[in-house]
């Protein structure tokens, strides 16, 4: 390989051979959807790995898989109870996405799972990089990935400038993703791609000195790897208030409703949420057995949440209200799908009977 000042010429570096050897020997080989590493397996993988770290994604993975082993056993399930199985992961329109693709896979390929990529791209939820993903991994089509980890190794290596976000940056980011495909052994190249990104191209505290890529990274010739990926611009996100209404009946049920199927924290349960608390106090709550509840703060991409939640002895607020009440146990209420953030209230809630 010929050098130029000291390092590596890129176009005599050898990007995938390089990466592969290193995955041989420090790459993950035991995440339970590589055995088997079936099609659908991958697939749910992928759509449960978006935002989500792989310690994270492991024994929400090991337990759908349990509970909905094929394909059509997803399909044939109800959302609530897909839901009450994707509870605590987040972003929930995933698991709505997932179930509503199944149906899908079901009722316009005859239950099998698409190997096209057109086909792939169709059904929701899946987007270039998730399909690229399951074809590259399922089927070892020469598809490329581009989620975060393959995004920070590409802008170090490249020293590619401006915020990956921005669609110019994207589109550069695809050409060079796509460029370095290799031949052969496609499902091993994907993982090692965002192996490399979980364990070594970290996002803080990268272990440059032992990565395989550093003879011909820019970044690290450079001694710029901490200005790469160029952050997000930053913007204030504004906070939004709601009130939540706690009350149980005699026999220590809990008020919940069902949440509409689209927008936040769409098809869970929760507890009855007003906008502001004169609102609830004119749906006729009794002020003198109201208990103010410490304050929860939740976090979204676009806003935080404040949550006030007052718990009230005296139910005619919610007995009178327009949507349907599920009278469960803290118990009962645990075991469905409920968002973080009413999880935590209704746990405080079953300590205290």
């Amino acid at each position: 390989m010929t050098k130029q000042n000291g390092a590596l010429s890129r176009d005599t570096f050898l990007f995938s051979d390089v990466l592969l050897a290193w995955f041989d020997v420090h790459g993950r080989h035991d995440l339970p959807w590589q055995h088997p590493r079936t099609a659908y397996q991958v697939w749910v993988s992928e759509i449960m790995l978006q935002q989500t770290q792989v310690q994270t994604v492991i024994p929400y993975f090991i337990r759908f898989m349990a509970a909905f082993p094929t394909l059509d056993a997803l399909a044939r399930a109800d959302q609530e109870t897909v839901l009450a199985h994707w509870a605590g992961l987040g972003y929930y329109a995933r698991g709505r996405n997932l179930h509503r693709a199944a149906q899908q896979v079901v009722a316009l390929h005859n239950g099998v799972q698409p190997a096209n990529y057109a086909q792939l791209l169709a059904l929701p939820g899946i987007g270039r990089s998730t399909a690229g993903a399951i074809l590259a991994q399922a089927h070892g089509q020469a598809f490329a990935i581009l989620d975060g980890n393959v995004k920070r190794v590409l802008t170090r290596f490249y020293a590619i400038e401006g915020w990956p976000g921005h669609k110019h940056v994207e589109n550069l980011l695809w050409e060079k993703a796509e460029g370095l495909l290799p031949k052969a052994r496609l499902a091993d190249y994907t993982q090692a791609m965002m192996d490399l990104g979980a364990t070594l191209c970290r996002r803080t505290k990268p272990s440059c000195n032992i990565c395989p890529l550093n003879l011909a990274c820019q970044a690290y010739l450079k001694n710029t790897v901490a200005q790469f990926p160029t952050p997000k611009p930053k913007k204030t996100l504004p906070t939004h208030q709601a009130w939540l209404l706690i009350t149980q009946d005699h026999a220590g049920k809990v008020a919940l409703v069902k949440r509409p199927n689209s927008g936040v924290w769409g098809g869970l349960y929760s507890l009855p949420e007003f906008s502001d608390k004169n609102q609830l106090l004119l749906s006729g709550v009794d002020l003198d057995s109201l208990l103010e509840w410490p304050m929860v703060r939740h976090s979204f991409s676009h806003y935080h949440l404040e949550l006030f939640p007052v718990e009230a002895k005296k139910h005619r607020a919610v007995e009178e209200t327009a949507e349907a009440i599920y009278w469960m146990t803290p118990a009962q209420a645990l075991s469905q799908g409920l968002p973080a953030p009413i999880k935590i209230i209704i746990s405080k809630l079953a300590l205290h009977l």
